[in-house]
């Protein structure tokens, strides 16, 4: 493995027994879906609801369970991903990402990553701008979600909060399908209800939706989404 192209993480916590099986749970959830489905959104309505957290996750479960994948950052506007997992170049060279390649400043080779997971590569968002629409609207990111789905089994898509900016929706009608991130007890019905249409009008199928950060003695929370068609 070129070590040029690789990358550490310095923070890589380990997980609770209960919310590891969980993640394996939705990684064979995903895994039903089918070999039509390879490119992968996962996405929020707000922020703070998890959705870097279980893209990163699932990403991780599908590299352990042998599948390749790519996990592509493509939160270019507020991205933390590279700070809260302490992303580094392994030989301590500058570290490239997505609009480094958007932009056309770097070659796919130069922004993505192998790291210690064995088929696992990622493509982290170093330099946050204020606008990526005209990034977003080219034809090199159609090109680089076309060849991800072409060279990894699946291409996990960690995108901004659809109730902030019409990101999401331009992401996510290129993808298969969404998983939607919902913080348990927080998030309102209307948000989750305006973010399944923005989704639809995006013609991106809903996959399903992961329920975030449940208190579970509020069991009043699981059963109310549950019977009103929320909960996946």
């Amino acid at each position: 493995m070129d070590e040029m192209n690789k990358v550490t993480f310095g923070i890589d916590p380990v997980l609770p027994y209960a919310l590891e099986e969980a993640l394996n749970r939705l990684r064979i959830n995903v895994s039903f879906l089918g070999n039509e489905t390879k490119k992968i959104m996962i996405i929020s309505s707000e922020p703070n609801e998890g959705k870097s957290f279980v893209s990163m996750s699932l990403w991780k479960q599908m590299a352990k369970a042998g599948e390749s994948c790519i996990l592509l950052d493509m939160d270019m506007r507020k991205s933390t991903m590279v700070k809260s997992n302490d992303i580094r170049r392994t030989d301590g060279g500058e570290l490239l990402g997505m609009t480094h390649y958007l932009s056309g400043d770097a070659e796919f080779s130069d922004a993505v990553y192998h790291t210690e997971y064995d088929g696992a590569d990622i493509l982290p968002n170093v330099d946050n701008i204020a606008n990526p629409s005209m990034l977003l609207e080219s034809s090199r990111f159609e090109e680089m979600l076309k060849y991800s789905a072409e060279k990894y089994r699946y291409v996990f898509c960690d995108a901004p909060p659809l109730g902030l900016v019409s990101d999401g929706e331009r992401i996510g009608s290129l993808c298969d399908g969404a998983i939607l991130c919902v913080r348990g007890g927080v998030t309102p019905k209307g948000i989750i209800r305006n973010s399944m249409q923005q989704l639809q009008r995006s013609g991106c199928p809903l996959l399903g939706i992961v329920l975030n950060r449940v208190d579970t003695a509020q069991s009043g929370y699981y059963t109310k989404y549950y019977k009103d068609g929320y909960y996946y």
